[in-house]
């Protein structure tokens, strides 16, 4: 792994940060991309002090132009990406036939339309080198459905479809795609602000009982099935939607 490069979105914290870490463990060289650079710079610390190599990059994703700029830094930076976690999101609460058109654009712009934008700038590199890995990060809530969350729920499912059309699509070319859709996962901003603001249907407590696995997730739960899913152990397994959620869908 250690002459592969990895684009980690949404890295500045969380899930993102937690994937960009253990990727720079097995000696991936990291691009951590945030909303802006700045925000990167712990995770980016934290990956050099432990030995690997990572850069800043800001960009949002929505944004096709910020896209370009950002890959072609990290491209300059390490050479050609060959693994992509999509993980960047952002998440909108309230009851359905309250929903605006501009609530409902504005979720599935990022991370739906975000998603495809970032792959779409990525993927000729995987395709040129005849090996790439693409990670998409999406929800248990897109599997089970979720009250009020209409948007994020539905963006979500989209990804877990849109993995399995790359699967398709790219596995001729030696591209992988798969999605982990994760439980709640303690300590990431979107989670911590949804039992804040009392917006889950059930507290945090019952969110944890509602599992087989009684206790809450976390980023490294994630980061380590995403390690997986980009190693070359994971060379035949394609399409698949590999939940990181303590049996909460099953």
């Amino acid at each position: 792994m250690a002459e592969r490069t990895a684009l980690v979105t949404g890295a500045a914290a969380g899930i993102g940060a937690a994937c960009a870490k253990r990727l720079a463990r097995d000696g991936v060289a990291i691009g951590v991309l945030d909303l802006d650079a700045q925000r990167c710079a712990g995770t980016v610390e934290e990956i050099a002090a432990a030995g690997g190599k990572a850069v800043a990059l800001g960009a949002d994703i929505s944004d096709r132009a910020q896209v370009v700029a950002a890959v072609a830094r990290l491209r300059e930076a390490f050479g050609p990406i060959s693994i992509l976690v999509n993980n960047a999101a952002i998440t909108g609460y309230g009851p359905f036939l309250e929903l605006t058109d501009e609530q409902w654009e504005r979720v599935l712009k990022v991370n739906l339309t975000g998603t495809f934008i970032v792959t779409q700038v990525v993927l000729p590199d995987m395709i040129a080198a005849g090996w790439g890995r693409l990670i998409n990060i999406s929800s248990s809530g897109a599997q089970s459905g979720a009250k009020h969350m209409a948007p994020y729920i539905s963006s979500k499912g989209g990804l877990i479809s849109l993995t399995r059309a790359l699967a398709v699509e790219f596995g001729p070319s030696g591209v992988t795609a798969n999605v982990v859709p994760p439980r709640f996962i303690t300590g990431t901003i979107m989670s911590e602000q949804s039992f804040a603001g009392q917006k889950q249907p059930r507290g945090r407590e019952a969110e944890v009982e509602a599992g087989p696995i009684q206790r809450e997730g976390r980023p490294e739960d994630v980061a380590g099935a995403v390690a997986w899913l980009a190693s070359e152990e994971a060379g035949y397994v394609t399409g698949q939607v590999i939940g990181v959620n303590g049996g909460r869908y099953i």
